[in-house]
């Protein structure tokens, strides 16, 4: 989409010095930037690009005053902060790019799901029985949502998604490409013979309001209840959610972590990536769990630990400084007890 220098400057509470009808169709970095798109100067270190720009529009602050000429194709929008504004405009970018209302063809909507005001299904999508959809879901293309899925307000499920049945999805939500939620856990017990035979999973996966799910995260329905992701919880590409785990309210949880089964995490918690929690554990509250981390014990509220097994961080920072020294360390004992010999050596003469 094209704007031109009058729309941008009414949305920012701007001043237009230069042409007001000039159009811009992209944002770049004063540096790099060409023509048609929309730069700012915001740090006094890159004003001589301004002088050498090839954008067509340039936000600059109010009192700005150039002290040589600066491009004849360049109109200047003055604002209080720059940088504000410039952020202001990334942020309506990216809002355009998912404003799109409609079903696109081809693709299945069952004629028993219901569909809010302003939503979007995009092509080769299947959209199952008795799914709800509420006002303004966007469903990008290649998803398949299963059987009386609910999904609320404004959520975005991108392209490639997968939603088993009966999950219920909160309002503002993200979703990203190959995420996989409400597949089986892993349940599986062995019989007399040492054959591993299939406990159905008949539970379910909730994702509260403004949870975000990254690309090709897997969270698995409970075996009975639920597995749930509470508000605001926002996880990282490549994580697995085993069945009946319970994770709580606003937690980070970084790349290629596993929670196993039944395990409870807190709220407030940052969790590195490969991380590894074993089940049925509690995870306090405002806990910080460092990088490749391996989980087997509960931690209580505050708790900052790393290292497989797992240990208090201060410790394990310690530790690692004695674990470089070893070699050398293992040269001293070595010289000691040669030295201690000779000693016991001339005392017995």
């Amino acid at each position: 989409m094209q704007f031109t220098a009058a729309q941008i400057a009414e949305l920012l509470h701007g001043e237009v010095d230069g042409d007001p009808q000039v159009l811009v169709n992209d944002l770049a970095k004063i540096e790099e930037a060409r023509s048609g798109t929309l730069t700012f100067l915001a740090n006094p270190k890159y004003t001589e690009f301004i002088y050498s720009t090839k954008a067509t529009i340039a936000i600059v602050e109010k009192g700005f005053e150039a002290h040589r000429p600066i491009p004849k194709s360049l109109t200047l929008i003055r604002v209080a902060d720059p940088r504000m504004a410039f952020t202001q405009l990334l942020e309506r970018n990216y809002q355009l790019q998912y404003e799109k209302k409609g079903i696109e063809q081809p693709s299945f909507v069952s004629p028993s799901a219901k569909l809010g005001k302003g939503v979007y299904i995009g092509a080769f999508s299947y959209i199952s029985e008795g799914v709800v959809l509420e006002d303004g879901v966007k469903v990008f293309p290649n998803t398949f949502i299963g059987e009386r899925v609910v999904v609320g307000k404004g959520t975005r499920i991108h392209a490639g998604v997968k939603i088993y049945h009966q999950t219920v999805i909160g309002a503002q939500c993200v979703i990203h490409s190959g995420a996989v939620i409400g597949a089986d856990g892993f349940g599986f017990v062995p019989n007399a013979e040492g054959v591993y035979e299939k406990m159905p999973q008949v539970g379910n996966v909730i994702l509260e309001d403004q949870v975000e799910v990254g690309a090709n995260t897997t969270i698995d329905r409970a075996t009975i209840g639920h597995t749930i992701i509470r508000q605001g919880t926002k996880l990282d590409n490549l994580i697995q959610v085993g069945h009946n785990a319970e994770i709580g309210k606003h937690n980070v949880i970084v790349s290629q972590t596993g929670i196993a089964g039944s395990t409870k995490v807190g709220d407030h918690n940052q969790i590195g990536g490969q991380v590894g929690i074993a089940g049925h554990l509690h995870i306090g509250n405002q806990v910080r769990i460092a990088a490749q981390s391996g989980i087997g014990s509960n931690l209580p509220d505050g708790s900052m630990v790393q290292g497989s097994p797992a240990f208090a961080k201060g410790l394990y920072d310690r530790s690692s400084v004695i674990f470089r020294r070893l070699p050398d360390l293992q040269k001293r004992v070595d010289q000691l007890e040669k030295e201690l010999a000779a000693l016991k050596a001339k005392q017995q003469d």
